[in-house]
């Protein structure tokens, strides 16, 4: 690949055992074996990682390739050079454009990757692919992880074929798609979060880009930290994995809803439903979590909550197991293969005729305006009266808030910094003041849920008439936020 190129490649996650089996099922071609020792680097102060950016030397053979590569996801930019010797060349033009030259100076080797490598490249559907199968670990000082995974990467032609070649090698045996590169999983076993449950991280978008870009940007991001919680749950159960993992699943939902004069085709209401699913297959596990934690907080010698905590628990080990069994499902592997091909080829992208093309190439913080003013007129109409609504209403003017929020923190990159602040920090107490007029509200549904008898369906009464009497002064709290939110300055506007 010659310096600049975008590297586009789908990588999946597979079983050591399957690995032979997807090869099989490729396109017939040549297939070459080697091994590839990797060496990345970075300062000390992490500046490489936080910009998005992995360098490092691959020797192969008699080979040595220096490659940095920016961004994550779907499509990277890559800049790589044969080399030299057995030092990073800091003369790289795109390592001098990432580091100043104090900077550069400081570069060190962090951690190595290790793998045996059988690559093969072939035509399907007019494409030109190169698949890789690859087995090995990652070391970092004394830690390691084990690498087994299946490359596809587009060397010429369109989009397409890849995702098909993608769907035809997965009858085969189980593909994860992974956005986590080598790199990223380096950096988390130096770090210890390689394991951890995986935070919404802020998109990558700046002025200039068109609102099709940042949809595609923002749903990237989503589907980055839905399939990295997935990898988690399928590990181990996780109660902030899963809560994770539903944040992902809504974030997106609500991406798509607040893009949808752009991205609206025949396939997005089948991705909505699918998200929808996995949304759902969450729910039981995080309300119970929610539930289980408010009990906890109570410290009331008079109220015995123990026979009600008995049968909560066993309601959140049943939630988890579903939310956990679905991350592993068929189900689940389809809906992150196809959301991302819908994202990065979907008819969306080319359908209509000028108007429609006009929509999707408007700037982005035009787009993001006229999106967030339109989220917080909804705002206002739902949460007028939140002191005299009933639950049904203030769940609405919730559900209203957190669409705000989420674009809000999606868009903030595309305005100035701190007027945004202000705005989401005061959203963000609107929304919490509302989620516990919501936890509140559905306590009762989940008491029902639970088919209490005797002792615990008691104590699960005497819980919720204290959530009751504190209703009052929580509506109060609600109607306070909500008027820092009237107050504070809309920060689109400008």
């Amino acid at each position: 690949m010659s310096a600049g190129e975008d590297e586009i490649e789908l990588k999946f996650l597979c079983e050591p055992a399957d690995l032979a089996a997807v090869l099989a099922a490729a396109p017939v071609g040549e297939t070459h074996e080697k091994t590839l020792v990797s060496t990345y680097f970075d300062t000390p102060q992490g500046d490489l990682r936080r910009a998005r950016i992995s360098l490092r030397i691959r020797e192969g053979g008699a080979k040595r390739v220096q490659t940095l590569k920016r961004g994550d996801g779907f499509a990277r930019q890559e800049h790589e050079q044969s080399i030299e010797g057995i030092g990073l060349d800091l003369s790289l033009a795109a390592l001098k454009d990432a580091l100043p030259a104090a900077k550069r100076a400081t570069l060190a080797p962090i951690f190595t990757v290790r793998v045996v490598r059988r690559q093969r490249t072939f035509d399907y559907g007019g494409a030109t692919i190169e698949m890789a199968v690859d087995e090995g670990e990652v070391q970092a000082g004394e830690r390691t992880r084990r690498i087994s995974e299946v490359e596809l990467e587009l060397k010429a032609g369109v989009c397409d074929p890849m995702f098909e070649l993608a769907r035809q090698l997965s009858k085969t045996a189980p593909l994860y798609l992974s956005f986590d590169g080598k790199a990223s999983q380096g950096q988390g076993l130096i770090d210890g979060t390689d394991r951890a449950p995986r935070r919404h991280d802020k998109a990558p978008l700046a002025r200039g880009l068109s609102a099709a870009g940042a949809f595609q940007a923002i749903a990237r991001n989503t589907l980055v930290q839905i399939a990295a919680n997935g990898v988690v749950l399928r590990q181990a159960d996780s109660v902030e994995a899963v809560h994770q993992l539903r944040v992902a699943v809504r974030r997106l939902r609500s991406t798509i809803s607040t893009f949808k004069t752009i991205v609206d085709d025949e396939r997005t209401d089948d991705i909505a439903s699918e998200l929808k699913w996995l949304a759902g297959a969450c729910d039981e596990a995080r309300d119970f979590d929610v539930f289980a934690a408010d009990l906890a907080k109570f410290d009331d010698p008079a109220l015995d909550l123990s026979p009600l905590l008995a049968a909560v628990e066993a309601a959140r080990a049943r939630g988890h197991a579903k939310a956990c069994a679905a991350v592993a499902s068929g189900r689940f592997r389809e809906l992150v293969l196809e959301t991302t091909a819908w994202v990065e080829t979907g008819a969306w992208l080319t359908q209509g005729g000028k108007a429609s093309a006009k929509r999707r190439d408007m700037p982005a913080e035009r787009f993001a305006a006229k999106a967030l003013e339109r989220r917080r007129k909804t705002l206002l109409k739902r949460g007028a009266d939140l002191e005299g609504q009933d639950d049904a209403a203030r769940h609405e003017a919730r559900i209203a808030a957190k669409k705000l929020r989420y674009a809000a923190e999606a868009f903030v990159a595309l305005f100035e910094p701190e007027p945004a602040k202000v705005f989401i920090k005061d959203l963000k107490r609107l929304q919490d003041q509302l989620g516990l007029m919501n936890d509140a509200a559905v306590a009762g549904a989940l008491v029902e849920r639970l088919k209490l008898k005797g002792k615990a369906l008691a104590a699960a009464r005497q819980l919720i008439a204290l959530r009751d009497a504190a209703k009052p002064k929580t509506a109060k709290a609600s109607a306070k936020a909500m008027g820092q939110v009237l107050a504070a300055p809309a920060f689109w506007i400008g």
